[in-house]
């Protein structure tokens, strides 16, 4: 891995400038973002109801395999029985659509994006890259090919949230002094609930979640957000890792319900990283804790702490979110459709995932694994 990609790839929080629609060449001129939505699932309807809510942008077209999905969609945003489809190619060759929002199972992330590359729209694919090493390295591929005047957007909303942005910059800054350490957790009750289907075919589908081939376990899934945030703050890339997980409870599906792991970045500072869906309802840990030698910033989606010590006593300080973070990523790519100031974080996202996959397989053989022994560079 370049210079380049292990300290710079990661940077984000650049500002960018809003430009009025009708200064913007092209369909958005006169109209609303038309946005096709591949994959109607929860996240994708969840993803698509904030697009269509935003006065810039609307569903114009959803492609789904299966007919209640779609029927759903239709009700929901009002799409036209014309603007539906079963083929995702089919969308994508309509002229009319300017932008796609991918949100299908992950093992279909790098044949998606690689579709919708060629097709030449605007992007937004939810995160992780891909469920394995080739997936990751498809996702990459197609990014560099990827229209340089288009947007493509990762579903990685911490780098678009505002306390995730000022806990940043407060560390660029030195506010904490230099980083010694840093934590993470992903602590939570059970998410998943499988459902039954008589075709074998379709349950697998539609139950996703519970194939670590298809999902990719919920280290990637899941706490692909951590590492990315990880991956962000700490400026690089992990050199190894070392680790242990099983299923206590939920042994009926084919996934961990726990993990433990450590990771050693560069420059000598040390991660310890923790995740489970097996805590009852009622109790979460979900965030990243940065250490210095002057304070420690604590982050989370909905809060951003700053613990400081000055002349010899304690002081605290909290910013809250004023919203659910995935509006501002969704506002920052309606933003970059329509000024032009178009982002390319393909090749970021998916090395953010080869976090996560480094870390599970360092799970699944009980071994230490290296960047350099799974990857290669």
């Amino acid at each position: 891995m370049s210079h380049l990609s292990r300290r710079n790839l990661m940077k984000t929080g650049a500002a960018f400038t809003i430009v009025a629609p009708e200064q913007v060449s092209g369909t958005q001129a006169n109209s609303k973002v038309s946005v096709g939505l591949i994959g109607a699932g929860n996240r994708g309807s969840f993803d698509a109801d904030i697009v269509h809510k935003d006065p810039r942008g609307r569903i114009t077209a959803v492609c789904d395999k299966y007919d209640d999905k779609i029927e759903a969609a239709m009700q929901r945003w009002g799409v036209a029985r014309g603007e539906t489809y079963k083929d995702f190619e089919q969308l994508l060759s309509k002229s009319s659509v300017d932008a796609v929002l991918i949100a299908t199972p992950p093992f279909e992330h790098p044949r998606m994006l690689e579709a919708a590359v060629d097709a030449r729209k605007h992007i937004y694919c939810e995160k992780p890259a891909g469920v394995d090493v080739e997936g990751c390295k498809r996702f990459i591929a197609a990014s560099k090919r990827h229209d340089p005047k288009k947007t493509l957007s990762v579903g990685y909303q911490q780098r678009y949230g505002v306390v995730y942005l000022e806990a940043y910059k407060r560390i660029q800054n030195g506010e904490i002094g230099p980083l010694s350490a840093a934590r993470a957790w992903w602590i939570s009750s059970d998410p998943f609930q499988r459902k039954p289907y008589s075709d074998p075919q379709e349950e697998k589908i539609r139950n996703w979640f519970c194939y670590r081939e298809l999902s990719g376990d919920i280290i990637v899934e899941q706490d692909c957000h951590n590492f990315d945030v990880l991956h962000w703050f700490l400026g690089g890339l992990p050199l190894r890792a070392v680790g242990m997980g099983g299923r206590k409870l939920r042994t009926s599906m084919d996934l961990l319900d726990h993990l433990s792991l450590s990771y050693e970045f560069p420059d000598g500072v040390y991660v310890a990283f923790e995740a489970n869906q097996l805590t009852p309802p009622g109790y979460n840990r979900v965030g990243e804790e940065f250490t210095g030698t002057k304070g420690t910033i604590w982050t989370s989606r909905p809060t951003m702490t700053h613990y400081k010590y000055i002349n010899g006593n304690a002081v605290n300080e909290t910013m809250t979110s004023r919203r659910d973070i995935t509006i501002d990523a969704f506002e920052a790519w309606l933003n970059r459709i329509l000024s032009g100031n178009v982002e390319n974080v393909g090749e970021r996202s998916a090395l953010s995932t080869q976090i996560a996959i480094l870390g599970r397989t360092a799970v699944y053989t009980n071994k230490e694994q290296t960047w350099k022994g799974l990857y290669g560079a």
